[in-house]
C-alpha cells in the first residue's frame, strides 16, 4: 500500500479531489457548545453566530488521540508510512497535536509537515503529497512534495473587519485598532506561517481590485497555475474575483475552484471574507 496522506479539516479540499486523503477535523465552539467542523457545524452557523454581539465563537485543535487513532488505523491497514500535512503551527496547535501523536504511534513511519497556511494553501500541499503517494513515492519524497507545494503557493485575503482575527488572537490588537480607526480595508497574506498586512486601501471595491492584482502577480512565471477562491457569505464577491483573475491568467490557468470556507476559518475571518490561493506548477 502506498504512503497514506492525512490532513485536517481546514484544508477545505473540493470533494472531487479529497479521495484518498484522510481528514482529521477541528472543532468550533459556539456559546460553549462544541461541534465538529464539517459534520456538526458549518460556515452558515458561524456567520450567524458572529452577527450576534454577545455570542462566543472559538475553535480548538484535534486532540493528539484523534491523530493517533487515524495513524494507527492507516498503518494497520497496510500503509508503508504516513505523511500528515497540516495548517500553520503559528495559527493553531493542530500541527503540534499531530507531532505528539506521531511520536507516540510510530515516529519512524510518520512524518508531519507544517504547510505554513490554511484553506487551499494547505489543501494544495496535501494534494501534492497525495499525488506523489499515488505515484509510488516513498515517505520522504511524499513529504518533500508537500513542502515544495507550500513554497510554490501564495495566499492573499480580504476581510471587512480585522475584529474577528483580533478576537481569535491571529493578529495583534494594535493592528486591529489601526484598521478600525482609519476605516481601512485590509488585504492580508500568510507569510512565514503567520497572518500579516499586505496592503491597506480605503474601500471594499478597491480592496477586491487590489486582491486581483496581487493574485495575478503571484502567478508570475511561464508555468501554469491552479487557483482557489474562498469566501464566507460573499458568493458574488468571490465570483467576481475569480472571473477577473481567470480572465487575466488566460491559458496559464490549469484548474480553479471557488468555495465557501469551513467553520474554523469562518470563526476567525468573519462574513465578507474573500481569499485567493495561487499554486504555481512547474
Amino acid at each position: 500500500m502506498p504512503v497514506a496522506v492525512v490532513t485536517d479539516s481546514t484544508a477545505y479540499l473540493p470533494e472531487v479531489l479529497a479521495t484518498g486523503v484522510t481528514v482529521v477535523p477541528l472543532t468550533v465552539v459556539i456559546n460553549g457548545r462544541p461541534g465538529v467542523e464539517g459534520e456538526q457545524v458549518g460556515p452558515a452557523e458561524v456567520a450567524a453566530a458572529l452577527a450576534e454581539p454577545r455570542t462566543s465563537v472559538t475553535t480548538s485543535r484535534p486532540a493528539p488521540a484523534q491523530f493517533a487513532s487515524a495513524f494507527q488505523r492507516l498503518l494497520a491497514a497496510g500503509a508503508d508510512g504516513v505523511v500528515a500535512v497540516h495548517l500553520s503551527a503559528h495559527l493553531s496547535g493542530t500541527y503540534e497535536a499531530a507531532v505528539l501523536a506521531a511520536d507516540e504511534v510510530a515516529p519512524d513511519q510518520i512524518t508531519v509537515v507544517d504547510s505554513g497556511a490554511t484553506g487551499m494553501g494547505l489543501g494544495f500541499c496535501a494534494l501534492a503529497a497525495a499525488e506523489a503517494a499515488a505515484s509510488g513515492a516513498g515517505q520522504a519524497a511524499v513529504a518533500a512534495a508537500a513542502r515544495l507545494a507550500a513554497a510554490a503557493t501564495t495566499t492573499y485575503f480580504y476581510v471587512d473587519t480585522l475584529e474577528f482575527l483580533r478576537r481569535g488572537g491571529r493578529i495583534s490588537a494594535a493592528s486591529a485598532l489601526l484598521g478600525t480607526a482609519l476605516s481601512v480595508k485590509p488585504i492580508l497574506h500568510v507569510t512565514g506561517g503567520v497572518i500579516a498586512a499586505r496592503d491597506k486601501v480605503r474601500t471594499a471595491s478597491r480592496a477586491l481590485e487590489r486582491l486581483v492584482d496581487l493574485s495575478v502577480a503571484a502567478a508570475e512565471g511561464d508555468g501554469v497555475v491552479d487557483l482557489a477562491v474562498h469566501h464566507l457569505a460573499a458568493p458574488a464577491r468571490a465570483e467576481a474575483v475569480s472571473d477577473a483573475i481567470t480572465a487575466r491568467l488566460g491559458p496559464r490557468l490549469r484548474h480553479h475552484w471557488t468555495s465557501e470556507v469551513g467553520a474554523v476559518v469562518a470563526a476567525h475571518a468573519g462574513p465578507g471574507l474573500v481569499g485567493v490561493v495561487v499554486h504555481r506548477i512547474g
